[in-house]
């Protein structure tokens, strides 16, 4: 039986990676000493971290997942809350990727080390001058994925992905993001492209290349619309645990509605320590390395 394998967005998650504020905040005097230099938008109150993580990791043992915790590393800091980015999960073993944003460049190893430890391969990293986050990678099928190309992953650390993949994938796209908010915020692929199952995505047009989203059309996919009063609050990031279940976070009336209505099953939590101030949503906490 195979105990990882990840080429997917939406099949039911069995096994994933997560880090506790616990773990990546340590206390108040470092979550202090860090918040502006990282750029998140307002300082973080770790007791009330403590207690937003708590009901989301309840919310992620609902799912049935087999949850591992990733422990204190003396090369990360906050931003190892959102285990999502430094790695990305292949069938054939995972991807130290190379983070543009040079502060959590320590990530990658250690979230690597961890997997070493519990019999899961390592396939390749991305090396200098690539660079890749997983945040950026979109899989539309098993042998489909999309790469977003900007900030934070480069068009190096994407022609590496594609000849680590070989031929374990038939196409890869690259898709190219917007300026945006600039090269200090987090835009991300997965910004604005969240799916919720193989054939429906959670999706805010006005970032979308032209091209990218008529080519989702295509496929059959149907597009959910995140309003603009929404975007900001990150409604257009959430996690599918499995097909059309997921979990968001709280404070998006409008867009939980419009998945509702889809026949999507709606979990939320309230996140405005862990995930608002750090621009983190529920995909972002969490690493998926098994669906299936």
């Amino acid at each position: 039986m195979p105990n990882h394998g990840c080429q997917s967005n939406v099949d039911r998650i069995r096994r994933m990676l997560i880090k506790t504020p616990a773990a990546a905040f340590r206390n108040q005097a470092e979550v202090d000493a860090q918040w502006q230099p990282l750029n998140y938008l307002e300082r973080p109150d770790y007791a009330l971290a403590l207690a937003e993580y708590k009901q989301f990791r309840a919310l992620l043992a609902q799912s049935g997942a087999e949850i591992h915790e990733l422990p204190v590393h003396a090369d990360t800091g906050l931003d190892s809350l959102y285990t999502h980015d430094p790695l990305l999960i292949t069938n054939r073993g995972y991807v130290l990727c190379n983070m543009g944003k040079a502060a959590r460049r320590g990530e990658a190893q250690a979230a690597g080390e961890y997997l070493q430890t519990i019999g899961v391969p390592m396939l390749g990293r991305i090396e200098a001058p690539g660079t890749l986050e997983g945040g950026d990678v979109v899989w539309l099928d098993q042998r489909t994925v999309a790469v977003g190309e900007g900030y934070r992953s480069n068009a190096a650390g994407i022609a590496q992905l594609r000849t680590l993949l070989g031929d374990s994938v038939d196409e890869m796209i690259a898709v190219p993001l917007p300026h945006w908010n600039g090269p200090d915020d987090v835009l991300h692929l997965m910004s604005f492209v969240s799916p919720l199952d193989h054939d429906l995505f959670l999706i805010y047009s006005r970032l979308m290349p032209v091209v990218f989203r008529q080519r989702l059309l295509a496929r059959g996919i149907r597009l959910l619309e995140v309003p603009d009063a929404e975007y900001d609050s990150m409604a257009c990031n959430v996690l599918a645990v499995a097909p059309r279940e997921c979990i968001m976070l709280a404070g998006n009336p409008i867009t939980q509605a419009l998945l509702q209505d889809a026949g999507v099953e709606v979990a939320t939590y309230v996140g405005s320590e862990i995930s608002a101030k750090g621009a983190g949503g529920p995909t972002c906490l969490t690493r998926p390395f098994w669906r299936g």
